[in-house]
């Protein structure tokens, strides 16, 4: 069982009780996904199974593609709709540390659509107004993640700030938005679209910069995540459907193949560097025909990677 598993992530699950419940059904310890979904997203999240766990930093790196949602008129402290709104009371006698993660968001965002649901916004913006706003932000550009993420400032996770109410300086990091398309309004308060964008992008806080370049404020109501890489939503696999027959096995993870004399075997083997003609990335490396694992090229030096 050495491989990635396309997982089709439900809502109010997080990433980490994707990979618990792959552990179990599996019977396997070494799992880890490449990219965080949070609680209330949906979509692809890439799982690595085995002895194909270390790819979660090269598949982590690869450019994702999103459907969201925004929801005008309102803002959050997380830039969700699983995010607290200023004001407004969230009563819950349950002692916390009984309240798992995605039912204290499921909870809040229920809260939420109850207030949503009471107001009647309206925004007078055409449809090509937003298009040309939305377009705006293709490009390379610098984004201030969100305080509720994953990200370290100082040794400590940002969100570990933010619930011990600390203010904290949060550095901008470079990010590219490749394409923006499919977009729609329905004319009230909600705008759709779909984009393509670098790793380390931050669906919530770009959804929160788009409202704000429309002169009002925005929270996400819905995002769900519709490829990874290579790998899209139509492949992706829900819980349910887990099993051994599911995984992608190392040799079908990438399309490149090479193919190294037996002389270079021992080499390869114990991790010694080999010369070779070959642009860089990760290969499926072979010899005599038989795949031995997976290796990595830089600078036209091949090396093992995986065995």
């Amino acid at each position: 069982m050495d491989g990635i598993l396309i997982v089709n992530k439900p809502q109010w699950y997080t990433s980490f009780d994707v990979i618990a419940k792959i552990r179990k059904n599996l019977g396997i310890k070494k799992v880890g996904h490449t990219g965080t979904l949070d609680p209330m997203a949906t979509g692809v999240l890439v799982v690595c199974i085995g002895k194909a766990t270390p790819l979660s930093n090269v598949l982590v790196s690869e450019d994702k593609v999103y459907r969201t949602t925004i929801k005008l008129g309102l803002k959050t402290d997380s830039g969700d709709l699983a995010g607290k709104i200023n004001g407004v009371d969230y009563e819950n006698n349950e002692p916390k540390e009984s309240r798992h993660l995605s039912d204290v968001s499921k909870g809040i965002f229920e809260k939420n659509l109850e207030i949503i649901n009471s107001k009647n916004q309206k925004f007078n913006f055409t449809q090509l107004q937003i298009e040309e706003k939305l377009k705006s932000f293709i490009g390379k550009q610098e984004q201030i993640p969100p305080i509720y993420s994953s990200i370290k400032v100082n040794g400590k996770k940002l969100y570990e700030y933010a619930r011990e109410n600390k203010k904290v300086d949060i550095p901008a990091r470079k990010i590219e938005v490749f394409d923006i398309y499919d977009i729609s309004f329905n004319e009230k308060d909600e705008i759709t679209y779909t984009v393509h964008c670098s790793k380390g992008t931050y669906i919530r806080a770009l959804n929160e910069d788009i409202a704000k370049a429309l002169g009002t404020e925005g929270t996400t109501l819905k995002l769900e995540r519709i490829k990874t890489g290579l790998y899209s939503i139509d492949e992706a696999v829900d819980l349910e459907e887990i099993s051994e027959e599911k995984i992608i096995p190392m040799g079908k993870i990438f399309n490149e193949k090479l193919e190294l004399n037996e002389k270079d075997e021992k080499k390869f083997l114990n991790g010694v560097s080999i010369k070779i003609n070959a642009k860089d990335g990760i290969y499926n490396t072979y010899i005599n025909g038989i795949f031995i694992g997976l290796s990595k090229v830089e600078k036209d030096n091949i090396k093992r990677f995986i065995v």
